[in-house]
């Protein structure tokens, strides 16, 4: 049995705005044990012990919204790489994310079992994974990367598995309730839903409803058969409300919500994962690096309502998760969204959605996102105070010298 006695730390997680100095954490196997402000005892016998002299012991940070795959800008171009180079890619994504403290992250299209399996079981290095397997899209909806030259052949139904890396076609009631329920099959942990138009996609304008409503209802029907929950892309409040009124469990993105949206959303407990990052990042690099014309133009359309979003779903008392959904090169910005969220929450705020807030979108509350006893050993430290300096959660870890997950240390700066 390892262990690891954490003393004399500064506790910052997201359920007290204020850090609680002087407490002393012990850590067996891959859970917390004890947690108190008096020192801790144990006769552990490979008890490593770690005086932290204020610096602060806080949960591993959750992105509830990435693309591992998503190795390139333009994800059309996915395709055309093999899937042995692509999975390589994406080995060097999670563990960049990992040495940026991030400890779980949900996949919301493309990874599949197989990476999750191989973080749990050790062959890689990243943050634990929560996958969507392929997304669920209608055909010329968001996860459509077909030219408009492509025979729609190519796809006939849902029992075919996709072209796309990161997505597949069902169309009907009946081809959507088999696609559900062969990517859950497959193992993912939630489903998502291509409910409305996008940034990424050729063909659909960001204006677009996709899905019908039974369609819709369809797929979260199986989810709930399951025992999980799907996750729906929306940006407008027409596909919102279809989509909240259908049982999804969070909205990704929802940059043009409206108040009597949010509204609803508050009513039925769905969860909000802006990922206002992404659209910066795409900005300032999409042109350079392949995102095709179309794209750019549309994200014109949705790149200065979302910090505005946040706050209407603020307002509305919805609960507000983190999420990046970054491609390319552009993963490095993933922490930046903890700035951006804290211009609307507050440091304090934006650290919640990351912990606390998105272990709850997760269903893992008290196993994640939280410094309790039982929880998962997801642990940061971090030189100094990230309530009154969030940027001490940014700069790819340059403040975390210890970061560790499931009780494994992946990043250790702390043992000389």
């Amino acid at each position: 049995m390892s262990a690891v006695l954490f003393s004399n730390a500064t506790l910052v997680d997201g359920t007290l705005a204020e850090p609680r100095p002087g407490f002393h954490l012990l850590v067996e196997n891959d859970r917390i044990k004890e947690i108190s402000d008096k020192p801790i005892t144990t006769d552990q016998a490979d008890l490593r012990r770690i005086d932290l002299a204020g610096a602060t012991l806080m949960p591993g940070l959750i992105d509830a919204h990435v693309h591992v795959k998503a190795t390139v800008m333009s994800l059309g171009l996915l395709n055309t790489i093999p899937n042995t180079y692509l999975f390589a890619g994406a080995a060097n994504i999670m563990k960049d994310m990992l040495m940026r403290g991030f400890t779980t992250v949900r996949d919301a299209a493309g990874a599949d079992r197989g990476l999750a399996d191989a973080v749990d079981e050790g062959l890689l290095a990243g943050p634990r994974l929560f996958v969507s397997g392929l997304a669920l899209s209608q055909t010329g909806g968001h996860a459509d990367f077909r030219h408009r030259t492509e025979s729609a052949a190519v796809i006939t139904c849902a029992c075919q598995v996709s072209n796309q890396q990161l997505g597949r076609i069902a169309d009907g009631v009946d081809e959507c309730r088999r696609a559900a329920r062969d990517e859950l099959r497959k193992g993912a942990h939630q489903l998502k839903i291509m409910a409305g138009g996008g940034v990424a996609s050729p063909n659909d304008p960001i204006q677009n409803t996709q899905y019908s409503v039974e369609e819709i209802t369809a797929i979260v029907e199986e989810c709930k058969a399951w025992h999980t929950y799907a996750l729906a892309h929306a940006y407008t409040p027409t596909a919102i409300s279809r989509a909240v009124r259908c049982g999804v469990r969070s909205i990704e993105h929802g940059n043009l919500i409206d108040a009597e949206t949010a509204r609803l959303m508050a009513e039925h407990e769905v969860f909000h994962v802006p990922t206002s990052i992404t659209y910066i990042a795409l900005d300032k690099h999409g042109q350079e690096l392949g995102l095709p014309q179309v794209s750019r133009d549309k994200l014109r359309e949705i790149i200065d309502a979302g910090l505005q979003a946040i706050e209407i779903t603020r307002d509305a008392g919805v609960a507000i998760g983190h999420g990046s959904d970054l491609l390319g090169i552009t993963h490095e910005y993933q922490a930046d969204e903890l700035s951006l969220k804290a211009e609307v929450l507050g440091n304090h705020g934006a650290i919640k959605s990351a912990t606390l807030t998105n272990a709850k979108l997760l269903q893992r509350e008290g196993e994640l996102g939280e410094l309790v006893v039982g929880a998962k050993a997801d642990l940061l430290v971090v030189n100094g105070d990230p309530i009154k300096d969030i940027g001490l959660l940014q700069q790819q870890g340059r403040h975390m010298p210890l970061i560790m997950r499931d009780g494994k240390i992946f990043k250790d700066e702390l043992a000389a």
